[in-house]
């Protein structure tokens, strides 16, 4: 008889606003906003809201001034990335030094605030994959004073949507003997892949709920969404995944800065400007990395909020700022300039690193 494969997947309880609160103490309990430079009458978005800001209705992506019109008494503070890195590395190695079965754990970080944890290779029993889960939340509380929940799945998938029900500081389990009656009925939207965008298009074709795409023609979903994807959402209704828990590296393919100006920006020359001064910075980021560019994209957001993006491949990969910086600016010549700018942003995709992704 082959053993259950259990994966857990761990997920840091409101992460950024929770660091914050480690830090300020007296903000625990109270609405806690972080986005921007912390200022809501700024231009800006939410990073993350604390868990009693959300009960005013705030949200990550929400613009400032509007999660202050929600929450008028909430506590606004910057984003401090230092910190987040900091606070994260810890959970992190928290997470790489335990032991499960009776060799270390397979830890696959998915950022900041979550990543996945699966049994080595030779293990011993896996035991109950509950208690384990609760030693992780309780090392993890010891460790970093941060709380977390904990997905349990016999597949990635399964474990990364059952977080969510144990949320927060709890544990969920989420199997195929229990696929069908915890997410049958719930809207396509409630898996990990679907957003608004699909779920539209899966709703044009008469698919509401998983069930309903579980039980669809894969046939008909590969000639209306792509012969890739429309397999593959076919297979996300029916909770299906495949895929290891994977401890390589993230190797990232690009690198990108985005500024929101507090003041429109109506001049051009100045608009050209911010460009090359966002790919100088997202030029130091790949100078990081070891790896020049290969392509150029910039992103340009009109007021009132109007978006577009222009994108060019390099005729040879450089990590000459200078040469980098007029790729960006080029691109601006197929941008109708009638309209005044309110964002930028510049993305630098590099050279595949050697071996390949």
């Amino acid at each position: 008889m082959t053993e259950q494969r259990w994966v857990l997947h761990v997920d840091l309880d409101q992460f950024i606003a929770a660091v914050e609160v480690l830090r300020r103490p007296e903000l625990a309990g109270l609405p806690v906003v972080v986005g921007g430079r912390g200022d809501p009458t700024e231009r800006g978005v939410v990073s993350t809201a604390s868990y009693e800001a959300r009960e005013f209705g705030v949200g990550s992506g929400m613009p400032l001034r509007l999660a202050a019109r929600k929450a008028p008494e909430a506590v606004f503070l910057p984003v401090d990335r230092e910190a987040y890195d900091e606070a994260s590395a810890a959970v992190m190695a928290t997470l790489r030094s335990l032991e499960w079965g009776g060799v270390p754990v397979v830890l696959e970080v998915l950022g900041w605030d979550e990543a996945f944890l699966g049994a080595g290779e030779d293990h011993g029993d896996l035991g109950d994959p509950r208690e384990f889960a609760e030693h992780i939340r309780g090392r993890v509380l010891e460790a970093t004073r941060l709380h977390c929940s904990v997905g349990i799945g016999d597949n990635r998938l399964r474990a990364k949507i059952a977080t969510d029900f144990g949320k927060p500081r709890g544990v969920w389990q989420l199997t195929e003997d229990n696929w069908v009656e915890v997410m049958g009925e719930r809207p396509t939207t409630a898996l990990w892949g679907i957003g608004q965008k699909t779920a539209k298009k899966l709703a044009a074709l008469g698919i509401d709920t998983v069930t309903q795409l579980a039980e669809s023609d894969a046939r008909v979903l590969a000639a209306e969404l792509g012969p890739t994807m429309g397999p593959w959402f076919h297979r996300l209704g029916r909770g299906v995944d495949s895929s290891p828990v994977d401890a390589s590296p993230w190797v990232p393919r690009a690198h990108g800065r985005e500024e929101t100006f507090q003041a429109d920006l109506e001049d051009w020359a100045d608009v050209a400007a911010a460009v090359r001064m966002l790919t100088r910075k997202v030029v130091e980021d790949i100078d990081r990395e070891g790896r020049p560019a290969a392509r150029v994209a910039i992103k340009v957001r009109f007021r009132p909020f109007i978006t577009v993006s222009r994108s060019l491949t390099l005729p040879a990969p450089t990590n000459d700022p200078d040469l980098l910086a007029d790729a960006a600016v080029s691109l601006l010549d197929r941008v109708e300039k009638d309209r005044a700018v309110r964002l930028l942003g510049v993305r630098l995709e590099m050279t595949e690193p050697a071996g390949g992704y």
